[in-house]
């Protein structure tokens, strides 16, 4: 008896303890205390990580170099300690200051593809980065980095005309979009001193977005401004005022709020300069000035002989063109015409609703110079406006249909795939095989089959996921596959997704022969960080000691199989794909640094050049404070036939 009340006791509890376990709660989400101690840890040990890159980075023997780093530390040191942000701002513009002076700058020439224009490029990144916290110093160090005077092309410049591209309007444009975003109203002031002294900058539209954000009229007011300095200019002679003009009239008019609320939900929408800029009366009085501009634009004279720059004529186009005659004031003028009369295109709507009586001159310019409908234009807005706007399957149809033969094949074939994103296979499948040919059905066939895999994916077996893989053609969409796959599982079946990641870490567990394999190892290197970082860490590991071999092979082959250093060192921005892939190795260690930091850290100094270890440490600090990397990463992931890989954080 004894042990039979043992035994109903055991029992009893046995149950209460599954019952209990099974009654467990889901892990909590961490509390908003909790959180902020964790971004604390975060920062603390990102600033130590930048103390020592900025250490660091001083024996480093490229000017620009150090400069990079001296302006990366500097943007992120800001908010923690704006005096030191300060100095090392001014330290980065005295460096760049004599590189602009220095008599074999590049700002004016091209060296090799890895050696862009050093200078007047960190110019601008030194300028643009300083503008993100401080107006008045950026506009400092626009100053005080300024190249010697070059008065060649100057009166063209000023007239409008820009036979070249002029950097420092370019720069003091782009900054001026940029201060927009800081401070509108200083912005606005200095747009306003560039309206008085016959300047337009593009960047004005931004101006008054931003500025309507935080003042209404005074936008309104510049806005009005604008428009009559554009009406009182010639825009046929001045080349900047027909490039703002199209620019403000593009977006279309501003619709007049109906009432208190919509005004203040006007105001706080975040402007990108691609919103209406002009209301109503204004917008109608600059398109009717646009348009008395274009219709002065005349057919081209036959057999008219084209410059070599036109016609793109051998490798030493640049050094030819600059021999020719310069265009006359009729030939400017007659450019600036039909350049306006093309910006019309796409703005007949807006003519056929608000200026009515002017449509038909319109349309009879473009009969008389030789302009088609807009027909391709418009067919070619619906295919680029897809996937990211509101286009529906119907629509692409319609637009397929009446599209030109070259543009028809590609949007039928979109119009089925969003047919399947729908949630209409069967539609998708009847679109393919009515409008595409063989290879473009099988593509979307094969989607279709590998979408409905991934829908009943938590019921899948590996071995069906295998087979599918067989189909694939490529490595790159088997390792799609795969991920897209373990994502779609890993709430109801974390079991499958680990035997889907474990087996595309072994497509991807061989020495890379090529840049194309390293981003499949960063690929699953990413897609288990979430799972199991400590795979991640060993990918990333076997990883970096293959790339540290191919480094000490470039430094003795550089000059000739290659040009990856320069002066004996690796620029931090060359260009080369060694380089682009460190900084893709970078991005995944910060990645895995907010889970493990001390690991982290370790395989950043598992690089064994200067340069590369600086690089990636820089991107752990740049990740764990949340600051987005101003280094190109062309290291990201691609894109499939099939799918679409969501890069890396």
């Amino acid at each position: 008896m004894k042990q039979l009340a043992r035994l109903v006791v055991f029992s009893l509890f046995a149950c209460m303890c599954v019952a209990v376990a099974q009654e467990q709660p889901a892990p909590q989400q961490p509390s908003a205390e909790e959180l902020e101690k964790q971004k604390e840890e975060w920062a603390k040990n990102a600033y130590r990580v930048l103390d020592q890159v900025v250490e660091e980075s001083q024996s480093l023997r490229l000017t620009d170099n150090r400069v990079r780093i001296q302006i990366y530390a500097a943007d992120m040191l800001w908010d923690r300690d704006q005096s030191r942000a300060r100095s090392l701002f001014m330290l980065a513009g005295d460096a760049v200051a004599e590189m602009m002076r220095a008599p074999d700058n590049t700002t004016q020439r091209m060296g090799p593809p890895n050696q862009p224009r050093r200078p007047a490029q960190l110019r601008q990144e030194l300028v643009l980065a300083a503008a993100r916290h401080d107006a008045p110093l950026a506009y400092q160090l626009l100053a005080t980095t300024k190249a010697p005077t070059n008065t060649q092309n100057t009166d063209a410049v000023t007239q409008g005309r820009m036979p070249q591209i002029n950097p420092e309007e370019v720069l003091e444009q782009n900054l001026l979009a940029a201060v927009a975003a800081l401070d509108p109203k200083l912005a606005a002031q200095n747009a306003d001193q560039m309206l008085e002294k016959g300047q337009f900058p593009y960047s004005l539209s931004e101006v008054i977005n931003r500025l309507r954000q935080q003042d209404q009229e005074a936008a309104t007011k510049l806005a009005d401004k604008t428009v009559k300095r554009l009406q009182g200019t010639s825009m046929l002679t001045n080349t900047q005022a027909g490039t703002l003009a199209l620019a403000l009239l593009n977006p279309g008019p501003r619709i007049p709020s109906t009432s208190t609320t919509n005004t203040d939900s006007d105001t706080k929408q975040a402007p990108q300069g691609r919103g209406p800029i002009l209301d109503q009366t204004a917008y109608v009085d600059l398109l009717g000035s646009v348009i008395d501009s274009a219709l002065k634009a005349t057919p081209p004279a036959q057999n008219t002989p084209r410059s070599p720059r036109a016609a793109g004529v051998g490798p030493n186009v640049r050094a030819v063109a600059t021999t020719q005659t310069p265009p006359t004031d009729a030939q400017i003028e007659q450019a600036n015409a039909r350049r306006m009369l093309g910006g019309l295109q796409r703005l007949l709507p807006q003519i056929d609703q608000n200026l009515p009586g002017r449509s038909q001159a319109v349309r009879q310019k473009f009969a008389e110079m030789g302009i088609g409908d807009n027909s391709r234009a418009a067919a070619g807005q619906t295919f680029f406006s897809f996937p990211g706007g509101n286009v529906t399957t119907d629509a692409l149809m319609q637009s397929a249909a009446a599209a030109p033969a070259q543009l028809q094949a590609r949007l039928y074939q979109q119009a089925a795939y969003k047919a399947l994103d729908e949630g209409d296979p069967a539609r998708a499948r009847q679109i393919a095989t009515d409008h595409l040919d063989a290879r473009q059905r099988d593509a979307v066939t094969q989607r279709i089959d590998f979408r409905e895999l991934a829908t009943k994916a938590e019921g899948t077996r590996i071995e069906e996921v295998r087979q599918s893989l067989a189909r694939l053609q490529s490595d790159n969409d088997r390792i799609a596959l795969l991920i897209q796959l373990a994502t779609d599982v890993q709430s109801k079946n974390p079991k499958l997704q680990r035997q889907l990641l474990d087996e595309a870490r072994q497509m991807t567990n061989k020495r890379a022969t090529s840049y194309e394999n390293f981003e499949q190892q960063l690929q699953v290197a990413h897609a288990f960080a979430s799972v199991d970082p400590g795979k991640s860490f060993e990918i990333l590991d076997s990883g970096i000691s293959h790339l540290n071999e191919l480094l000490s092979a470039a430094a003795v082959l550089n000059g000739f199989e290659t040009n990856v250093f320069r002066d004996g060192e690796l620029p931090l921005q060359g260009g080369s794909r060694l380089t682009m892939m460190i900084n893709g190795y970078g991005q995944e260690i910060a990645f895995l640094a907010k889970t493990d930091f001390e690991r982290s850290e370790t395989l950043a100094g598992r690089f064994q050049l200067p340069e590369s270890r600086i690089m990636a440490r820089l991107a752990i600090a740049q990740g764990l404070l949340g600051v987005k990397s101003p280094q190109p990463s062309n290291a990201g992931f691609r894109l499939t036939e099939n799918f679409v890989v969501t890069p890396r954080p």
